[in-house]
């Protein structure tokens, strides 16, 4: 992989963009999940790259929601990030808002997961736990189904980005609940730091 920003400038110039705890939680989780992703695909080395990229993904969403993917590529550059996370960043708003596919495996992950996070949190949020650490897939796939439930969050993006990983929605659902488990303490405790 490239050059790599470390996690620490990664983490800062999110929160120059992102001021909103949901979506700085929602970039922490997607760190998470990403490099757990990397780690079971075989990818360990690139394990912290994969996060990064999880974690800037939404670099522009909450201030340029109407540019998103369109205003990333400017916001990193300034910052001096690489070329190949610029890539990778964008490539999740592939046929939304632009034109950049997901190549490498870690974009076509990244692809699948963003908008299947959301949807896991919301139904994690409707649990007595409030927690993923008890979440089923049947559970998921019952509030998939309601097209009102976290309907911000695209079904048909979701199963695009499991046909590019060639993995049933169920499996895929599967693999991000626990990859969701694997950070979810580690993201609250990032928070209520950051939040204190």
């Amino acid at each position: 992989m490239g050059d790599c920003i470390t996690r620490e400038k990664a983490f800062e110039l999110l929160k120059k963009y992102n001021k909103e705890q949901f979506h700085i939680q929602h970039a922490l989780t997607v760190e998470g999940v990403m490099k757990w992703y990397a780690n079971k695909l075989g990818y360990g080395e690139d394990a912290q790259y994969w996060g990064i990229v999880g974690l800037l993904h939404d670099i522009d969403f909450e201030q340029y929601p109407n540019e998103h993917c369109i205003k990333a590529p400017e916001l990193l550059r300034e910052a001096g990030v690489g070329e190949d996370i610029i890539h990778a960043v964008c490539s999740h708003g592939y046929a939304l808002t632009v034109d950049v596919k997901p190549e490498h495996e870690m974009e076509k992950v990244l692809y699948a997961v963003d908008e299947l996070t959301g949807l896991i949190g919301a139904a994690a949020l409707m649990r007595p736990s409030k927690s993923v650490q008890d979440m089923e897939v049947k559970s998921v796939k019952k509030k998939y189904k309601s097209a009102n439930f976290a309907a911000g969050c695209s079904r048909e993006v979701i199963e695009r980005g499991a046909d590019m990983l060639g993995y049933e929605l169920s499996e895929l659902i599967q693999k991000t609940i626990f990859a969701m488990r694997s950070c979810e303490a580690e993201v609250q405790e990032i928070l209520q730091q950051e939040m204190a």
